[in-house]
């Protein structure tokens, strides 16, 4: 009997078969990265809109980079917020607190005293300036690495480590994975562990806020 060639594979709608692709990134630890490619703006040269500008006249602000710290490591330009050297010390004693509590509870994780432990390395800023920014009473829906947010607004440590090893002095009982915080009166949405399911919870809330004629902000991040 003659051996019949062989067939490629073909899914059941007799198209071919996927075929699995691991992306490989362009540059790995240790490696120096070129963001030539990147359109990267001087600073300040950004405008500003008003804040009752359309979404459609503001779409290149999603789409673009505004840039304020420029390589003088001063702000420039019309985001520059103008703050009072008082300010800027808090903010940077807050980043600094979030950083070490960070490696603190990290080593922890790596030493098997809880599961695992989300770090914001880098991200400190995005959590501690929108916290100093909004009112206390806007309501936040955050990710797994706003935990600036809890700082700023003067949730203690110990009740964060009590969360994270889920003890007897954890004031959720158990019932949230480590990191995965909740507070009602610091106006802290309980972190969910799937990314961008705050999207949809902010945008509701901030429905309600208009209906009802307040002026509490909703703010989320994603990732």
């Amino acid at each position: 009997m003659a051996n019949r060639p062989k067939q490629p594979a073909t899914s059941g709608s007799n198209q071919p078969a996927l075929e699995l692709h691991v992306p490989e990134p362009k540059f790995r630890p240790g490696d120096k990265a070129d963001f030539s490619h990147l359109d990267i703006p001087e600073a300040g040269v950004q405008s500003r809109p008003d804040e009752t500008s359309r979404p459609e006249d503001m779409r290149d602000l999603a789409y673009g980079l505004v840039r304020v710290l420029g390589e003088d490591n001063k702000a420039h330009g019309a985001w520059d917020p103008k703050l009072d050297p008082e300010t800027l010390r808090t903010m940077l004693k807050k980043m600094a607190l979030v950083r070490a509590f960070d490696e603190r509870m990290f080593r922890g994780q790596r030493q098997g005293k809880t599961s695992f432990y989300m770090k914001c390395t880098g991200e400190e800023a995005t959590s501690v300036a929108a916290a100093m920014a909004l009112a206390s009473d806007d309501m936040i829906f955050p990710s797994y690495r706003q935990q600036g947010v809890l700082l700023v607004r003067g949730y203690p440590l110990v009740e964060m480590i009590n969360q994270i090893y889920s003890n007897k002095g954890d004031k959720l009982k158990g019932r949230q994975l480590p990191i995965m915080y909740s507070s009602r009166e610091h106006s802290f949405f309980s972190i969910s562990g799937n990314l961008a399911t705050q999207t949809p919870q902010a945008v509701g809330w901030a429905m309600a806020s208009a209906i009802k004629r307040d002026s509490r902000i909703a703010a989320t991040w994603v990732g």
